[in-house]
């Protein structure tokens, strides 16, 4: 029987489920796992602030254990509950925040975050802090865009070439990091019209999903 990865959007939003699958398409094999892209239907709509972020964890990790997988992915750039399950799994769990992270280092030195919004970018200082990452990572500027409006793709790339540029030629960062699972469907245009490595961290993730079962 093939081996399966689950990777679970803790926002209610099909939509970024769909962008997710899509971004993992790549990464799909006949003969490999099977990689399901999930939503988890009692999340938000987007998940946005610290309440959404704790609101989700228990279901988010019900979710998890019912879930037959050798491998698990938490498809929200905060890796919500990201801790707690891993302890409660015998299997490995992967955070698409802690991935990108990772990913990042491979391709530059210095990277830096394209964030939802401004609250966002104090989450992330936090977050590379305890993960001992702040000497790579050179800041986190936001697009002011929800969740749901990283749906609307001209307004949306638009800010994301602007806040891109900044990060390029301001803060001189040398990978760029998409800092929502809402903007899978931006990484080459992006990389392409920047000139930059774009890491999009549902593919990072996936991929240490995968490389993990061997």
């Amino acid at each position: 029987m093939s081996r399966r990865i689950v990777i679970v959007n803790p926002n209610s939003t099909a939509a970024v489920t769909r962008g997710i699958s899509e971004a993992v398409e790549p990464l799909r094999r006949p003969d490999g796992p099977v990689i399901d892209c999930i939503t988890l239907a009692e999340g938000p709509p987007g998940i946005e602030t610290k309440e959404h972020i704790d609101a989700v964890v228990p279901p988010l990790l019900g979710r998890l254990k019912r879930e037959a997988a050798d491998a698990s992915v938490i498809a929200c750039f905060s890796d919500p509950g990201l801790k707690a399950a891993r302890a409660a799994s015998k299997r490995p769990v992967f955070g698409i925040g802690e991935s990108a992270f990772r990913r990042a280092l491979l391709q530059g030195k210095r990277f830096g975050i394209l964030a939802i919004l401004e609250a966002s970018t104090h989450r992330h200082r936090r977050y590379i802090a305890e993960l001992g990452l702040t000497q790579s990572f050179i800041g986190s500027r936001p697009l002011d865009l929800g969740v749901l409006e990283l749906q609307e793709r001209e307004r949306s790339f638009a800010r994301m070439l602007a806040v891109g540029r900044v990060l390029r030629d301001e803060d001189r960062a040398d990978v760029l990091v998409l800092g929502c699972a809402g903007m899978t469907g931006y990484c080459i245009d992006l990389s392409e019209a920047l000139g930059l490595p774009v890491v999009e961290p549902c593919q990072a993730a996936a991929a240490e999903a995968l490389a993990s079962l061997g």
